[in-house]
């Protein structure tokens, strides 16, 4: 064969010994460059992430200086009384609501990438599995039928509907002739997400006291959240983000279609289970503790496939990096934008992530004109 082959090269017309994997430009003339590109861009991502934590600690309706914000984090022994106003700032609202913003970020962004890998469809997020209509139906259902009102009390339910509804999506995707297969279960989610938000609307009719309290999660926020609910997520969250990791060499194969993976000795059923079960867990977790936040687990995969290629190993490690940078540049930006209110992250990630998904569209349609 002339020529140099490329990262989007997959000849498998010869059959499984001339499958390629999605492994990026693997010439030797191309390892330096790519090496060099990936160090940058992860250099980068710790660079970005950094700035935007600090930035999300010091900046919002309060002023603080920098070593406020360094005292109040290096603090060990707090005696109750001795803490300034802006150091109880710091310490009990940013903090939270920084960490929460970090791991929100990621695991709706891994959870994203793992979507359009498995159903091979761009378009794909975490809400096609019902995650986001099952834990909104169970905390309308917590807020409305028990009383809850603080999100640390209903995170737990949100946790639970999100899974309940993803596991009835994968029985229907994996019931009726045939085998489970990415329309199915793409089909399985959309009609369980309508018929889990009509019953939510129906609540909401019946019981509008709730409507208040539900619309704060609803729009998105990470706001008001303390280190219980932190806390509570974060285990759901780390396990998600180790299965994401170990399962993305197995997705470069499903990629390239069942047929093909199979050929390779990839076990198809047991790579979609562990790939759904990592959604659950990170998507889950993310949109209990802080509801649904549009474009994350969207947009991000595609902005770093910019740089990472469709090698999923490095999307899942760029996404690490970038989405929290995005997410907590979206909640800076809401804390000014309509000061001395703030605009919700959940409405200011779309704000932000629409323009970049757009751009990032029309990009790619006159790269291929």
């Amino acid at each position: 064969m002339s020529g140099q082959q490329t990262a989007d090269e997959h000849d498998v017309s010869a059959g499984p010994a001339r499958t390629r994997v999605p492994d990026g430009d693997t010439s030797p003339q191309g390892a330096p460059a790519r090496a060099s590109r990936r160090a940058v861009a992860i250099v980068a991502g710790v660079v970005l992430l950094l700035i935007t934590v600090l930035a999300s600690l010091r900046f919002g309706s309060v002023a603080t200086d920098w070593p406020t914000v360094i005292r109040s984090l290096t603090m060990r022994d707090v005696v109750p009384g001795e803490l300034t106003d802006q150091e109880i700032i710091v310490r009990d609202l940013r903090l939270p609501r920084t960490l929460l913003g970090v791991g929100v970020g990621v695991a709706l962004a891994l959870a994203g990438a793992l979507m359009q890998a498995v159903t091979r469809n761009p378009l794909a997020d975490p809400g096609i599995l019902g995650v986001n209509a099952g834990a909104a139906l169970a905390i309308i259902m917590a807020i409305s039928f028990l009383g809850l009102s603080a999100p640390t009390s209903y995170v737990w339910f949100g946790l639970a509907g999100a899974a309940v509804a993803a596991m009835i999506v994968y029985g229907l995707g994996s019931g009726g002739r045939g085998t489970m297969t990415p329309v199915k279960v793409t089909l399985a989610g959309a009609v369980l997400a309508a018929l889990l938000s009509s019953f939510t609307s129906a609540i909401l009719l019946l019981d509008e006291r709730s409507l208040d309290q539900f619309r704060f999660w609803m729009v998105g926020s990470i706001a008001g959240r303390d280190m219980s609910v932190v806390s509570a997520v974060a285990p759901f969250m780390l396990t998600g983000l180790i299965l994401a990791l170990a399962v993305a060499p197995a997705v470069n194969v499903l990629v390239l279609g069942d047929d093909v993976a199979r050929s390779l000795g990839q076990r198809v059923v047991l790579i979609r289970v562990v790939v759904a079960a990592a959604v659950v867990l990170l998507a889950g977790s993310a949109v209990a503790a802080a509801g649904p936040i549009a474009f994350m687990g969207l947009a991000v995969p595609h902005i770093v496939r910019l740089v990472a290629g469709p090698d999923y190993r490095w999307i899942l490690v760029y996404s690490l990096l970038y989405a929290p940078v995005l997410l907590l540049g979206a909640d800076i930006l809401g804390r000014y934008l309509i000061s001395p209110n703030e605009l919700e992250v959940g409405v200011a990630t779309a704000l932000v992530g629409a323009p970049l998904f757009v751009a990032l569209a029309r990009r790619r349609r006159l790269a291929a004109t």
